[in-house]
């Protein structure tokens, strides 16, 4: 019980009088998919499984529509943000697929948002099916560079892989 409290990247985060609360960056999406700007906001974290942690959001955003008060929130700890930042089951189940470089600004290696809702979103003419390998992305936090890369795509043999300026075969 409570052992988020010793987590290395929660500690010192915590109220004293309130040892399970802390804020959290909460969001609709990042910069290419939301209209509304990030919030922190007050959650009280109430499980824990590995990095993700389980809170109940303590007080009304004020333009959220994906987060309200009383209602559950999921976030992670990256050591590359000032505050825990809200994230998706969507998000974690595509993380895996992807290799996040860090924003070129001030470092963020997550993501807002999950990487295929992502590419819908700057790639909206791309053919049903079709597979993106790499491409780059507005930091959530900064508005700086983000690059995305397949997993199966830096993984395929070096023989197997096109040069990135060759459409054709």
């Amino acid at each position: 019980m409570g052992q988020w409290r010793e987590h290395a990247r929660l500690k010192g985060r915590f109220l004293p009088d309130y040892p399970d609360d802390l804020q959290v960056i909460a969001h609709d999406g990042g910069p290419r998919i939301a209209h509304a700007s990030p919030e922190l906001i007050w959650v009280r974290v109430v499980a824990a499984s590995g990095d993700v942690f389980d809170g109940i959001v303590l007080n009304q955003p004020h333009g959220l529509r994906s987060v309200a008060q009383n209602g559950p929130i999921r976030f992670l700890a990256p050591a590359t943000a000032p505050h825990p930042v809200m994230t998706s089951d969507k998000y974690l189940r595509e993380r895996a697929d992807w290799t996040i470089t860090p924003c070129d600004q001030c470092g963020f290696d997550e993501l807002f948002d999950a990487p295929s809702d992502l590419m819908r979103a700057v790639f909206p003419n791309v053919p049903q099916g079709a597979v993106m390998e790499m491409f780059t992305a507005k930091c959530p936090l900064c508005g700086g560079i983000q690059g995305l890369e397949a997993v199966a795509s830096r993984d395929a043999a070096p023989a197997a892989r096109k040069p990135w300026w060759r459409f054709w075969r």
